[in-house]
């Protein structure tokens, strides 16, 4: 049983690098919902979606959404002058349609993403870190911004001047009894290679997660979001910048500390056991070997 920490484009190819390795029954995905927003009248999960949509094999190419999709919907709200600056495609919102009538019917959210998955006939576990509210904020240019406003509205390209940022409603989250449960189950445990601060830090963030991690005997091994030094996309070296975090395989070991018993990177580090090995998953044969590699590693850390 292997139990994968992600959030983002790095963390789900490597859990569909995963599931070809171990199988739909032996994988299970714990994402973060700290970028959950509602629009249009529906509750969007971009990373458990992202994940579902990676490990069904329809994600989209630019790495968000459903292939293929049309925005129909999306073009309808312009010519209505409308705001409809966060695009989703036609496919993709049926999607949230599919969770938010769980949701409205007084469901978990777990067991609402659980109807995405059916809904997209994957067998793997997506699990939510918590089915209580958690929001990332953004402090930029002394404004406080939603994480996708940030992302989406802002750009959140690379180089932006991060000011500070919050989790709103982390104090009062708790985690999914199927986070639990998976994570108590597990024969390996996996910090995908996301943003450590806002993709897997807000995970390690809800109250007990880590514990758990920590307490499950499993061995724990963290993937670095580097390769050759660079986030492959997006602002993660900005939020590691803000977070003072070093850049490369040694942010792993100091975003995870004590948690994690070695690291999979492309270069080695100064402290810590590291599997040194290509870590770039741009095909599917990449992912598959670059899962099979950490699984291997993992296993030498309780030989």
């Amino acid at each position: 049983m292997v139990t994968v920490l992600a959030g983002g484009t790095g963390g789900a190819r490597l859990a569909r690098g995963l599931l070809d390795v171990v199988g739909p029954r032996e994988l299970a995905v714990i994402a973060n919902t700290a970028d959950d927003v509602e629009m249009y009248g529906v509750h969007v999960s971009p990373d458990p979606d992202l994940v579902a949509y990676t490990l069904a094999d329809v994600i989209d190419e630019r790495g968000w959404g459903i292939k293929d999709d049309t925005f129909e919907v999306m073009d309808a709200l312009e010519r209505a002058d409308r705001p409809a600056w966060f695009r989703l495609g036609d496919r993709d919102l049926a999607m949230c349609l599919v969770r938010s009538e769980r949701l409205n019917a007084g469901e978990r959210l777990t067991l609402a993403h659980a109807e995405v998955c059916r809904a997209l006939d994957l067998e793997v576990d997506v699990i939510p870190m918590s089915d209580d509210p958690v929001r990332t904020q953004v402090k930029l240019d002394g404004r406080w911004l939603p994480f996708q406003e940030f992302m989406i509205s802002k750009g959140g390209k690379r180089g932006a001047e991060i000011e500070d940022v919050e989790l709103i409603g982390m104090d009062e989250a708790r985690p999914s009894p199927e986070a639990l449960s998976a994570i108590e189950r597990s024969d390996a445990i996996v910090l995908g290679p996301s943003n450590p601060v806002i993709s897997i830090g807000p995970i390690l963030a809800v109250p007990g997660i880590q514990e758990a991690v920590a307490d499950s005997g499993a061995p724990v091994v963290a993937v670095s979001p580097f390769v050759h030094g660079r986030a492959v996309k997006g602002p993660t070296e900005d939020f590691c910048r803000w977070a003072g975090l070093p850049l490369g395989t040694e942010c792993v070991f100091e975003a995870y500390s004590d948690l994690i018993g070695g690291a999979v990177a492309d270069e080695p580090a100064r402290d810590g056991v590291v599997h040194v090995t290509e870590t770039l998953m741009d095909t599917p044969d990449a992912r598959r070997r670059l899962a099979e590699e950490t699984l291997e590693f993992a296993a030498s850390l309780t030989a």
